[in-house]
Protein backbone atom coordinates (compact mmCIF):
# COMPACT_ATOMS: atom_id res chain seq x y z
CA UNK A 1 0.00 0.00 0.00
CA UNK A 2 1.15 3.42 -1.13
CA UNK A 3 2.14 5.72 2.03
CA UNK A 4 2.58 2.54 4.35
CA UNK A 5 6.31 3.26 5.98
CA UNK A 6 7.85 4.88 9.28
CA UNK A 7 10.36 5.56 11.19
CA UNK A 8 12.15 3.93 14.10
CA UNK A 9 15.53 4.98 16.43
CA UNK A 10 18.44 2.19 15.30
CA UNK A 11 20.74 2.77 18.22
CA UNK A 12 22.99 6.03 16.75
CA UNK A 13 20.77 5.79 13.57
CA UNK A 14 17.39 6.84 12.48
CA UNK A 15 15.70 4.91 9.74
CA UNK A 16 12.70 6.37 7.51
CA UNK A 17 10.70 4.34 5.08
CA UNK A 18 8.20 5.52 2.94
CA UNK A 19 6.58 2.69 0.22
CA UNK A 20 5.64 3.27 -2.96
CA UNK A 21 5.31 -0.04 -5.21
CA UNK A 22 4.51 1.29 -8.12
CA UNK A 23 6.96 3.99 -7.88
CA UNK A 24 4.36 7.22 -8.34
CA UNK A 25 6.56 9.46 -6.26
CA UNK A 26 9.53 11.27 -7.54
CA UNK A 27 10.88 11.75 -4.30
CA UNK A 28 10.32 11.78 -1.03
CA UNK A 29 11.96 14.04 1.78
CA UNK A 30 12.08 14.56 5.56
CA UNK A 31 11.35 18.06 6.69
CA UNK A 32 12.24 19.00 10.44
CA UNK A 33 14.09 21.85 12.37
CA UNK A 34 16.86 19.63 13.26
CA UNK A 35 18.03 18.42 9.08
CA UNK A 36 16.51 18.08 6.26
CA UNK A 37 17.29 14.80 4.03
CA UNK A 38 15.86 13.14 0.51
CA UNK A 39 14.57 9.61 0.98
CA UNK A 40 16.77 7.27 -1.76
CA UNK A 41 14.39 4.86 -3.99
CA UNK A 42 15.09 1.10 -3.30
CA UNK A 43 13.28 -1.02 -5.84
CA UNK A 44 14.23 -4.46 -4.17
CA UNK A 45 12.05 -2.78 -1.14
CA UNK A 46 9.72 -0.94 -3.47
CA UNK A 47 10.33 1.55 -1.07
CA UNK A 48 11.66 5.30 -0.01
CA UNK A 49 14.40 4.83 2.31
CA UNK A 50 16.60 7.06 4.51
CA UNK A 51 19.53 5.82 7.39
CA UNK A 52 21.57 8.94 8.43
CA UNK A 53 23.29 9.52 11.89
CA UNK A 54 21.07 10.18 15.10
CA UNK A 55 21.28 13.77 16.10
CA UNK A 56 21.44 14.87 19.21
CA UNK A 57 17.97 14.08 20.85
CA UNK A 58 15.89 11.67 22.20
CA UNK A 59 12.92 12.74 20.37
CA UNK A 60 12.00 14.65 16.52
CA UNK A 61 8.97 15.88 15.36
CA UNK A 62 9.31 16.11 11.38
CA UNK A 63 7.57 16.04 8.16
CA UNK A 64 7.44 14.62 4.80
CA UNK A 65 7.47 16.35 1.79
CA UNK A 66 6.19 14.08 -1.45
CA UNK A 67 7.40 14.93 -4.89
CA UNK A 68 4.71 14.09 -7.20
CA UNK A 69 5.35 13.06 -11.04
CA UNK A 70 4.52 16.14 -12.47
CA UNK A 71 6.74 18.02 -9.66
CA UNK A 72 3.82 19.22 -7.20
CA UNK A 73 4.19 18.79 -3.70
CA UNK A 74 2.32 17.57 -0.56
CA UNK A 75 3.53 16.53 3.19
CA UNK A 76 2.39 14.35 5.35
CA UNK A 77 2.27 15.24 9.16
CA UNK A 78 3.09 16.58 11.55
CA UNK A 79 5.03 13.32 12.69
CA UNK A 80 6.86 12.27 15.55
CA UNK A 81 9.73 10.02 16.34
CA UNK A 82 10.53 9.05 19.93
CA UNK A 83 13.69 7.17 20.81
CA UNK A 84 13.98 5.01 23.15
CA UNK A 85 14.94 6.44 26.76
CA UNK A 86 12.74 9.48 25.76
CA UNK A 87 10.17 9.89 28.85
CA UNK A 88 7.41 12.91 28.99
CA UNK A 89 7.96 15.46 32.27
CA UNK A 90 6.68 13.99 35.53
CA UNK A 91 4.98 17.11 36.37
CA UNK A 92 2.47 16.82 33.48
CA UNK A 93 0.90 14.21 35.58
CA UNK A 94 0.83 15.77 38.64
CA UNK A 95 -1.76 17.29 40.44
CA UNK A 96 -1.95 20.84 40.09
CA UNK A 97 -2.18 22.86 43.17
CA UNK A 98 -4.97 25.06 43.89
CA UNK A 99 -5.09 28.62 42.13
CA UNK A 100 -7.43 30.76 39.44
CA UNK A 101 -6.94 31.81 36.16
CA UNK A 102 -8.16 35.41 35.37
CA UNK A 103 -7.61 37.86 32.62
CA UNK A 104 -5.47 41.57 33.16
CA UNK A 105 -5.79 44.38 30.89
CA UNK A 106 -2.33 45.36 29.93
CA UNK A 107 -1.82 48.90 27.95
CA UNK A 108 -1.62 48.41 24.08
CA UNK A 109 -1.54 44.51 24.47
CA UNK A 110 -4.67 43.98 25.55
CA UNK A 111 -6.06 40.98 27.84
CA UNK A 112 -3.39 38.97 29.32
CA UNK A 113 -4.08 35.68 30.82
CA UNK A 114 -3.08 35.30 34.51
CA UNK A 115 -2.78 31.75 36.68
CA UNK A 116 -2.72 33.16 40.45
CA UNK A 117 -1.66 30.02 43.34
CA UNK A 118 -3.76 30.36 46.52
CA UNK A 119 -1.08 30.79 48.25
CA UNK A 120 2.02 33.60 46.84
CA UNK A 121 4.57 35.96 48.06
CA UNK A 122 4.33 38.36 44.77
CA UNK A 123 6.71 36.46 42.81
CA UNK A 124 5.79 36.95 38.78
CA UNK A 125 7.39 35.09 35.90
CA UNK A 126 6.05 37.01 32.59
CA UNK A 127 6.18 35.19 29.28
CA UNK A 128 6.46 36.06 25.53
CA UNK A 129 4.11 34.37 22.91
CA UNK A 130 1.84 33.40 26.18
CA UNK A 131 -0.81 31.45 24.65
CA UNK A 132 1.48 29.38 22.74
CA UNK A 133 3.66 29.00 25.41
CA UNK A 134 0.67 27.56 27.68
CA UNK A 135 -1.35 25.38 24.94
CA UNK A 136 2.10 23.95 23.57
CA UNK A 137 4.82 24.76 25.97
CA UNK A 138 2.85 23.73 28.67
CA UNK A 139 3.65 26.34 31.17
CA UNK A 140 0.52 27.02 32.58
CA UNK A 141 0.79 23.45 33.95
CA UNK A 142 4.18 24.12 34.69
CA UNK A 143 2.92 26.66 37.24
CA UNK A 144 0.13 25.04 38.63
CA UNK A 145 2.39 22.04 40.09
CA UNK A 146 5.47 24.11 40.37
CA UNK A 147 6.98 23.82 44.28
CA UNK A 148 7.86 27.38 43.92
CA UNK A 149 4.49 29.51 43.72
CA UNK A 150 4.28 31.95 41.28
CA UNK A 151 1.71 33.96 39.52
CA UNK A 152 2.18 33.67 35.56
CA UNK A 153 1.27 36.35 33.30
CA UNK A 154 0.81 35.08 29.76
CA UNK A 155 1.66 37.91 27.22
CA UNK A 156 -0.30 38.36 23.95
CA UNK A 157 1.72 38.36 20.62
CA UNK A 158 1.62 41.54 18.66
CA UNK A 159 3.55 42.42 15.89
CA UNK A 160 5.95 39.63 16.54
CA UNK A 161 8.47 40.37 14.49
CA UNK A 162 8.60 43.87 14.53
CA UNK A 163 8.88 43.89 18.40
CA UNK A 164 10.68 40.91 19.44
CA UNK A 165 13.52 42.21 17.30
CA UNK A 166 15.36 44.30 19.59
CA UNK A 167 12.80 46.83 19.18
CA UNK A 168 13.66 49.95 21.78
CA UNK A 169 9.92 51.19 21.56
CA UNK A 170 8.93 47.96 22.78
CA UNK A 171 11.45 46.91 25.05
CA UNK A 172 9.99 50.78 26.50
CA UNK A 173 6.35 49.57 26.56
CA UNK A 174 7.10 46.60 28.43
CA UNK A 175 9.09 47.80 31.21
CA UNK A 176 7.50 51.40 31.44
CA UNK A 177 3.81 50.50 30.90
CA UNK A 178 3.24 46.85 31.24
CA UNK A 179 5.73 45.96 34.13
CA UNK A 180 4.05 48.78 36.27
CA UNK A 181 0.51 47.62 35.51
CA UNK A 182 1.58 44.02 36.39
CA UNK A 183 3.22 45.29 39.43
CA UNK A 184 0.09 47.18 40.94
CA UNK A 185 -1.92 44.22 40.12
CA UNK A 186 -0.59 41.58 41.03
CA UNK A 187 1.51 43.25 44.57
CA UNK A 188 4.41 41.63 42.83
CA UNK A 189 8.19 41.63 43.94
CA UNK A 190 10.71 40.36 41.70
CA UNK A 191 10.03 39.81 38.61
CA UNK A 192 11.31 36.95 35.95
CA UNK A 193 10.72 37.70 32.39
CA UNK A 194 10.74 34.52 30.20
CA UNK A 195 10.73 33.77 26.01
CA UNK A 196 11.78 31.29 23.50
CA UNK A 197 13.43 32.17 19.68
CA UNK A 198 12.45 35.53 19.39
CA UNK A 199 10.71 36.10 22.69
CA UNK A 200 14.10 34.99 24.31
CA UNK A 201 15.94 37.74 22.38
CA UNK A 202 13.06 40.34 23.42
CA UNK A 203 13.35 39.93 27.01
CA UNK A 204 16.92 39.73 26.90
CA UNK A 205 17.17 43.01 25.15
CA UNK A 206 14.21 44.65 27.11
CA UNK A 207 16.21 44.04 30.02
CA UNK A 208 19.56 45.72 28.99
CA UNK A 209 17.51 48.37 28.21
CA UNK A 210 15.74 49.02 31.16
CA UNK A 211 17.85 46.91 34.23
CA UNK A 212 15.32 47.69 36.35
CA UNK A 213 12.63 45.74 34.88
CA UNK A 214 13.21 42.38 35.76
CA UNK A 215 14.78 40.20 38.60
CA UNK A 216 15.58 36.99 36.31
CA UNK A 217 15.61 36.15 33.05
CA UNK A 218 14.54 32.55 31.41
CA UNK A 219 15.67 32.09 28.13
CA UNK A 220 15.05 29.27 25.56
CA UNK A 221 16.83 29.21 22.10
CA UNK A 222 16.76 32.75 21.47
CA UNK A 223 17.43 34.31 18.24
CA UNK A 224 20.84 35.67 18.63
CA UNK A 225 21.41 36.04 15.27
CA UNK A 226 25.09 36.39 14.08
CA UNK A 227 26.49 37.06 10.70
CA UNK A 228 29.31 33.90 11.23
CA UNK A 229 26.32 31.35 12.01
CA UNK A 230 23.55 32.30 10.97
CA UNK A 231 23.51 33.52 7.07
CA UNK A 232 19.96 31.34 6.45
CA UNK A 233 18.30 34.17 8.23
CA UNK A 234 19.56 37.06 6.65
CA UNK A 235 16.17 37.41 4.87
CA UNK A 236 14.70 37.99 8.39
CA UNK A 237 13.16 41.54 7.63
CA UNK A 238 14.57 43.02 11.30
CA UNK A 239 18.21 41.01 10.76
CA UNK A 240 20.44 44.16 10.43
CA UNK A 241 18.97 45.38 14.42
CA UNK A 242 19.26 41.67 15.73
CA UNK A 243 22.51 41.48 14.42
CA UNK A 244 23.93 44.70 15.55
CA UNK A 245 22.02 44.19 18.86
CA UNK A 246 24.22 40.91 19.18
CA UNK A 247 27.38 42.59 18.41
CA UNK A 248 26.77 44.85 20.78
CA UNK A 249 26.21 42.35 23.76
CA UNK A 250 29.61 40.05 22.35
CA UNK A 251 31.48 43.49 22.55
CA UNK A 252 30.74 44.71 26.34
CA UNK A 253 32.54 43.63 29.05
CA UNK A 254 29.72 44.47 31.93
CA UNK A 255 26.57 44.84 32.12
CA UNK A 256 23.22 44.69 34.27
CA UNK A 257 23.54 41.18 35.63
CA UNK A 258 20.76 39.29 36.87
CA UNK A 259 20.86 35.67 37.28
CA UNK A 260 19.98 34.18 33.98
CA UNK A 261 18.98 30.85 32.50
CA UNK A 262 19.42 29.92 28.88
CA UNK A 263 18.84 26.42 27.27
CA UNK A 264 18.57 25.86 23.89
CA UNK A 265 18.05 22.01 21.92
CA UNK A 266 21.25 20.36 21.20
CA UNK A 267 20.36 19.59 17.74
CA UNK A 268 18.76 23.26 16.46
CA UNK A 269 20.29 25.57 14.14
CA UNK A 270 20.48 28.23 17.20
CA UNK A 271 22.84 26.14 19.57
CA UNK A 272 26.24 27.69 18.60
CA UNK A 273 24.49 31.85 19.33
CA UNK A 274 23.06 30.54 22.00
CA UNK A 275 26.77 28.93 23.80
CA UNK A 276 28.25 32.04 22.26
CA UNK A 277 25.45 34.39 24.37
CA UNK A 278 26.03 32.23 27.80
CA UNK A 279 29.51 33.24 27.33
CA UNK A 280 28.63 36.85 26.50
CA UNK A 281 26.76 37.23 30.12
CA UNK A 282 29.36 35.53 32.04
CA UNK A 283 31.88 37.33 31.17
CA UNK A 284 29.59 40.67 32.12
CA UNK A 285 28.86 39.28 34.98
CA UNK A 286 25.91 37.25 34.94
CA UNK A 287 25.11 34.42 37.51
CA UNK A 288 24.74 32.12 34.47
CA UNK A 289 23.20 29.06 34.01
CA UNK A 290 23.45 27.15 30.23
CA UNK A 291 21.21 23.72 29.61
CA UNK A 292 21.32 21.50 26.22
CA UNK A 293 18.54 19.66 25.96
CA UNK A 294 18.27 16.42 23.53
CA UNK A 295 15.69 17.76 21.11
CA UNK A 296 15.57 20.94 18.61
CA UNK A 297 13.66 24.37 18.38
CA UNK A 298 10.24 22.51 19.17
CA UNK A 299 7.65 23.72 21.95
CA UNK A 300 8.00 19.76 23.19
CA UNK A 301 11.95 20.54 23.43
CA UNK A 302 10.86 23.92 25.62
CA UNK A 303 8.43 22.11 27.97
CA UNK A 304 10.57 19.49 28.80
CA UNK A 305 13.44 22.00 29.38
CA UNK A 306 11.18 23.56 32.23
CA UNK A 307 12.31 21.18 35.32
CA UNK A 308 14.72 21.21 36.31
CA UNK A 309 16.19 24.51 34.90
CA UNK A 310 13.17 26.91 35.33
CA UNK A 311 12.47 25.52 38.67
CA UNK A 312 16.34 25.80 39.59
CA UNK A 313 15.97 29.85 38.45
CA UNK A 314 13.03 30.10 40.42
CA UNK A 315 14.63 29.12 43.49
CA UNK A 316 18.05 31.37 42.78
CA UNK A 317 15.85 34.90 41.79
CA UNK A 318 13.38 33.77 44.99
CA UNK A 319 14.98 31.79 47.04
CA UNK A 320 12.78 32.49 50.42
Amino acid sequence: MEGAGGAWCDGALLRFRYRDPRRRLAGVRVLSSAFRADLAYRPDLKTWELCRERPPLWRLEYRLELVHADGTRSEEGPLELRCPGYTEPEWLTAPAGPGVWRRLRLPVLGAARVWSPNRTAGRVLMAHDGADYDRLGALGRFAATSPVPFHLVLLPARRREEWFSADPGYAALLCCRILPRVRAALDAGPVIGAGVSLGALAMLHAQRAHPDGFAGLFLQSGSYFQPRYDRQESGFPRWGRVVRFTGRMRAASTGPAVPVTLTCGAAEENLANNRDMADFLRKQGYPVAFAENPDAHTWTGWRDALHPHLTDLLRRVWPD
